[in-house]
Protein backbone atom coordinates (compact mmCIF):
# COMPACT_ATOMS: atom_id res chain seq x y z
CA UNK A 1 0.00 0.00 0.00
CA UNK A 2 1.21 3.40 -1.09
CA UNK A 3 1.31 6.18 1.62
CA UNK A 4 -0.27 9.25 1.15
CA UNK A 5 0.16 12.63 2.93
CA UNK A 6 -2.29 14.87 4.94
CA UNK A 7 -1.80 17.07 1.65
CA UNK A 8 -3.53 14.07 -0.25
CA UNK A 9 -5.83 12.77 2.60
CA UNK A 10 -6.18 16.00 4.54
CA UNK A 11 -7.59 14.55 7.61
CA UNK A 12 -6.28 14.32 11.08
CA UNK A 13 -7.00 10.59 10.58
CA UNK A 14 -4.36 10.72 7.72
CA UNK A 15 -2.32 12.76 9.45
CA UNK A 16 -2.24 10.33 12.19
CA UNK A 17 -1.22 7.60 9.97
CA UNK A 18 1.32 9.57 7.71
CA UNK A 19 3.17 10.60 11.25
CA UNK A 20 2.96 7.08 12.60
CA UNK A 21 5.04 6.19 9.18
CA UNK A 22 1.92 3.51 9.14
CA UNK A 23 1.76 2.26 5.28
CA UNK A 24 -2.31 3.34 3.92
CA UNK A 25 -4.33 4.17 1.24
CA UNK A 26 -6.68 6.54 0.65
CA UNK A 27 -10.08 5.74 -0.91
CA UNK A 28 -12.46 8.60 -2.17
CA UNK A 29 -15.41 8.36 -3.78
CA UNK A 30 -18.70 10.29 -4.11
CA UNK A 31 -20.84 10.62 -1.21
CA UNK A 32 -24.47 10.51 -1.71
CA UNK A 33 -26.77 12.34 1.07
CA UNK A 34 -29.47 10.09 0.35
CA UNK A 35 -27.71 6.97 1.31
CA UNK A 36 -29.34 4.86 3.93
CA UNK A 37 -26.03 3.23 5.05
CA UNK A 38 -22.58 5.43 5.00
CA UNK A 39 -20.58 1.81 5.82
CA UNK A 40 -22.44 0.12 2.87
CA UNK A 41 -22.46 2.94 0.51
CA UNK A 42 -18.52 2.77 0.88
CA UNK A 43 -18.38 -0.94 0.24
CA UNK A 44 -20.34 -0.80 -2.68
CA UNK A 45 -18.71 2.62 -4.15
CA UNK A 46 -15.02 0.53 -3.38
CA UNK A 47 -16.19 -2.30 -4.62
CA UNK A 48 -14.99 -4.25 -1.81
CA UNK A 49 -16.92 -6.87 0.51
CA UNK A 50 -18.98 -5.36 3.52
CA UNK A 51 -16.78 -7.51 5.81
CA UNK A 52 -13.88 -6.01 5.36
CA UNK A 53 -15.59 -2.15 5.68
CA UNK A 54 -15.67 -1.38 9.39
CA UNK A 55 -17.95 1.13 10.67
CA UNK A 56 -16.68 3.16 13.77
CA UNK A 57 -19.94 4.00 16.29
CA UNK A 58 -19.01 5.81 19.69
CA UNK A 59 -20.98 4.37 22.95
CA UNK A 60 -20.51 4.86 26.54
CA UNK A 61 -19.72 2.25 28.48
CA UNK A 62 -20.62 3.10 31.99
CA UNK A 63 -20.55 6.45 31.62
CA UNK A 64 -17.60 6.59 29.84
CA UNK A 65 -17.06 7.08 25.98
CA UNK A 66 -15.81 4.22 24.12
CA UNK A 67 -15.31 3.75 19.91
CA UNK A 68 -16.28 0.60 18.61
CA UNK A 69 -14.58 -0.23 14.90
CA UNK A 70 -17.05 -3.43 13.69
CA UNK A 71 -17.81 -4.48 9.55
CA UNK A 72 -20.41 -2.37 8.28
CA UNK A 73 -22.32 -5.65 7.45
CA UNK A 74 -23.37 -6.33 11.17
CA UNK A 75 -24.20 -4.52 14.10
CA UNK A 76 -22.26 -3.68 17.50
CA UNK A 77 -23.33 -5.55 20.61
CA UNK A 78 -23.38 -3.23 23.39
CA UNK A 79 -23.54 -6.03 25.83
CA UNK A 80 -20.41 -7.52 24.38
CA UNK A 81 -18.49 -4.03 24.16
CA UNK A 82 -19.09 -3.36 27.81
CA UNK A 83 -17.63 -7.06 29.02
CA UNK A 84 -14.75 -6.23 26.55
CA UNK A 85 -13.58 -3.46 28.41
CA UNK A 86 -14.90 -4.37 31.81
CA UNK A 87 -17.71 -3.06 32.08
CA UNK A 88 -21.51 -3.42 33.11
CA UNK A 89 -23.68 -1.12 31.11
CA UNK A 90 -22.90 0.49 27.49
CA UNK A 91 -25.39 2.24 25.23
CA UNK A 92 -25.17 4.28 22.10
CA UNK A 93 -23.49 7.65 22.78
CA UNK A 94 -25.37 10.76 21.57
CA UNK A 95 -24.80 11.83 18.29
CA UNK A 96 -23.81 15.39 18.84
CA UNK A 97 -21.33 14.74 22.28
CA UNK A 98 -19.67 11.88 19.41
CA UNK A 99 -19.21 14.41 17.00
CA UNK A 100 -17.87 17.07 19.46
CA UNK A 101 -15.78 14.85 20.96
CA UNK A 102 -13.93 12.84 18.04
CA UNK A 103 -14.02 16.14 15.94
CA UNK A 104 -15.45 14.43 13.34
CA UNK A 105 -18.92 14.21 11.74
CA UNK A 106 -21.48 11.60 11.74
CA UNK A 107 -20.67 9.25 8.60
CA UNK A 108 -17.34 10.43 8.86
CA UNK A 109 -16.16 9.38 12.38
CA UNK A 110 -12.53 7.59 12.23
CA UNK A 111 -11.18 5.82 14.88
CA UNK A 112 -7.77 7.64 14.27
CA UNK A 113 -6.82 11.11 14.78
CA UNK A 114 -9.58 11.93 16.96
CA UNK A 115 -9.56 15.48 18.98
CA UNK A 116 -10.20 13.34 22.60
CA UNK A 117 -8.06 9.93 22.42
CA UNK A 118 -11.14 7.53 23.51
CA UNK A 119 -10.40 3.66 24.42
CA UNK A 120 -10.98 1.33 21.34
CA UNK A 121 -12.40 -2.10 20.72
CA UNK A 122 -11.52 -3.58 17.44
CA UNK A 123 -13.99 -5.81 16.14
CA UNK A 124 -11.62 -9.29 16.25
CA UNK A 125 -13.24 -10.50 13.07
CA UNK A 126 -10.83 -7.31 11.41
CA UNK A 127 -8.00 -10.07 11.93
CA UNK A 128 -9.12 -11.84 9.18
CA UNK A 129 -8.18 -9.64 6.67
CA UNK A 130 -4.47 -8.64 5.49
CA UNK A 131 -6.31 -4.74 5.30
CA UNK A 132 -9.46 -3.45 6.56
CA UNK A 133 -11.11 0.09 5.68
CA UNK A 134 -12.25 2.19 7.77
CA UNK A 135 -13.82 5.95 7.84
CA UNK A 136 -11.07 8.12 6.90
CA UNK A 137 -12.23 11.48 8.94
CA UNK A 138 -15.03 12.16 6.37
CA UNK A 139 -18.01 11.43 4.39
CA UNK A 140 -16.83 9.95 1.24
CA UNK A 141 -13.51 8.97 2.25
CA UNK A 142 -11.83 5.85 3.37
CA UNK A 143 -8.60 4.66 4.66
CA UNK A 144 -7.54 1.27 3.82
CA UNK A 145 -4.73 -0.51 6.13
CA UNK A 146 -3.45 -3.37 8.27
CA UNK A 147 -5.48 -3.93 11.42
CA UNK A 148 -3.19 -4.55 13.32
CA UNK A 149 -1.77 -1.54 12.55
CA UNK A 150 -5.61 0.03 13.37
CA UNK A 151 -4.79 -1.58 16.25
CA UNK A 152 -1.89 -0.37 17.42
CA UNK A 153 -2.55 3.38 16.47
CA UNK A 154 -5.44 3.04 18.74
CA UNK A 155 -4.24 0.95 21.68
CA UNK A 156 -7.37 -1.38 20.23
CA UNK A 157 -8.77 -4.33 22.41
CA UNK A 158 -9.77 -6.75 19.79
CA UNK A 159 -13.08 -8.80 21.02
CA UNK A 160 -15.61 -10.15 19.48
CA UNK A 161 -18.34 -6.89 19.46
CA UNK A 162 -19.58 -7.18 16.46
CA UNK A 163 -22.38 -9.45 15.57
CA UNK A 164 -24.25 -10.54 12.25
Amino acid sequence: MAKKTRKQGGTPATAALTAAGAPFTVHAYEHDPASASYGEEAAQALGVSPDRVFKTLVAEVDGELTVAVVPVAGQLDLKALAAAVGGKRAAMADPVVAERTTGYVRGGISPLGQRKRLRTVLDESASGHPTICVSAGRRGLEVELAPADLAELTSAVLAPVGRA
